[in-house]
């Protein structure tokens, strides 16, 4: 196959899609870039409207010289490549990308041959009774209004759960100039000192981290770690958060809320491309399945960024540029196996101080043990930890999907991105398996809500 005959298509312009798009690009290939945001950059170089006037160092801090470099390196790109912001691809199949077109609100059919799927990540949500009241948001729902739109989510916030999000998001709010009301971690002191060893693999990340606790307790910011949120409190709004430091009951008044626990890769167009999927126990999750290169089960379909696995920003440039690598040697086009060799060594190097974070701030395993029956796990469909257990006693229900059919879990708008760990943990427990024995939710179109007359077309065409 001639490189003009190459029809790649990159899934998302964060940073492992433009490192994907820029290294097909420099082989003399042009593919398609679709992203769902107005510009390139993804969640973590979310880049503000145009004539925004806060600066990059105010808003990426100490990721300011690499979010520029990413976002340079794009707009450099752009006579290169048929780059479509504001496109949500919400179905796949037969060799076919169903896409949105947001400004537009039409859909089209656009076939590929090859495709580089680096779709990120999303918050890893444990609800708490009270978390469907305004002003309880998601951490990176709070990073978005403060990167994206200028504004915080309250003037007296705290944040909790775990993850070194929760950390700089907090350390972000309080910069700002947000009253940060505490930090509530949920993990323990002695998690994060096992953890140094393996984190020292990375002293620059580690430093970083350590500099935004410093901060945050030389101004004046209540740190707790070894926590239990337990409720959220309000009428109308939040006004406190409740939660036990092992010995006692705190409240703490606040306007607003962060809470998140690291993050859960974006897999659903994976699933729905036919990708195989395996458990990965350090993510506490089902993934697709990748090589080192990152081809996926799927001939032409290559994997890369967060999408596939919580790896940070920088190691999706990496892996997005090997991906690109992979793509172009399977179909012919000399590449620098030197460079592709490199770029797998410093993604299997940084594994060790991924597992380091994980241990550091472990997912709270006992979470569904102590959710009470009338906690709202599922806020599209109201389901509540209660009906989750009764449907299993009921109906022997021990696996997902089953789970979903039965009691109505995931159907609604979020399609289980942000109750589907929650009810996964529900089942495991009220079953007595081990989570991944209970599955994963499958993917299903459309995987983000659209307008129902497209669905209607959609189906209508492919006919």
């Amino acid at each position: 196959m001639t490189k003009s005959q190459l029809q790649p298509v990159v899934v998302g312009a964060g940073p492992a899609g433009v490192r994907a798009a820029q290294t097909l690009v420099a082989h003399g290939v042009r593919p398609v870039v679709l992203d769902e945001a107005p510009r390139a950059g993804g969640q973590i170089y979310r880049r503000p409207p145009a004539h925004f006037q806060r600066t990059a160092q105010t808003l990426y801090g100490f990721e300011a010289a690499r979010a520029q470099a990413v976002h340079s390196a794009f707009d450099s790109l752009q006579s290169q490549i048929d780059y479509r912001p504001d496109s949500l691809v919400w179905n796949a199949q037969g060799g076919l990308l169903d896409v949105l077109h947001g400004p537009t609100q039409t859909t089209q059919s656009l076939p590929y041959q090859q495709l580089v799927v680096a779709t990120g990540a999303t918050d890893r949500v444990l609800p708490i009774p009270g978390w469907t009241l305004p002003g309880v948001y998601a951490l990176g729902g709070a990073q978005v209004a403060l990167k994206y739109q200028g504004c915080a989510i309250g003037q007296r916030v705290v944040f909790m759960g775990t993850g070194p999000l929760l950390y700089l998001v907090a350390y972000q709010y309080a910069k700002a100039g947000v009253e940060v009301a505490a930090v509530l971690d949920t993990a323990c002191f002695s998690d994060q000192l096992a953890a140094l060893p393996a984190m020292l693999t990375q002293p620059a990340v580690l430093a970083k981290g350590l500099y935004f606790v410093a901060w945050l307790r030389a101004h004046g910011v209540a740190l707790h770690s070894g926590v239990r949120p337990l409720r959220v409190l309000g009428d109308g709004r939040v006004r406190a958060v409740v939660w036990h430091d092992g010995r006692q009951e705190h409240s703490l008044d606040c306007d607003a809320i962060g809470f998140g626990y690291a993050l859960r890769s974006e897999t659903q167009l994976v699933d729905l491309l036919g990708c195989r999927f395996a458990f990965a126990p350090q993510q506490r999750a089902h993934l697709p399945e990748r090589d080192a290169a990152g081809r996926s089960s799927v001939a032409g379909v290559y994997l890369a960024g967060d999408g596939a696995g919580i790896m940070g920003a920088e190691a999706a440039e990496w892996a997005g540029e090997r991906a690109a690598l992979a793509l172009l040697a399977d179909h012919g086009v000399a590449v620098d196996t030197a460079r592709a060799g490199l770029l797998e060594h410093k993604l299997q190097r940084l594994q060790t101080f991924r597992t380091g974070l994980e241990r550091a701030f472990p997912f709270p395993v006992g979470w569904a043990a102590q959710a009470p029956d009338e906690l709202v796990v599922c806020r599209c469909e109201h389901i509540t930890a209660g009906e989750l257990r009764r449907t299993v006693q009921a109906t022997g229900a021990d696996e997902m999907n089953r789970l979903k059919a039965l009691s109505r879990v995931g159907m609604g708008r979020c399609q289980g991105r942000s109750c589907g760990v929650a009810a996964a943990e529900i089942l495991a427990h009220a079953t007595g398996k081990p989570v991944e024995q209970v599955g994963r939710l499958r993917g299903q179109a459309p995987i983000k809500p659209i307008p129902i007359h497209l669905v209607h077309a959609s189906v209508e065409v492919q006919a």
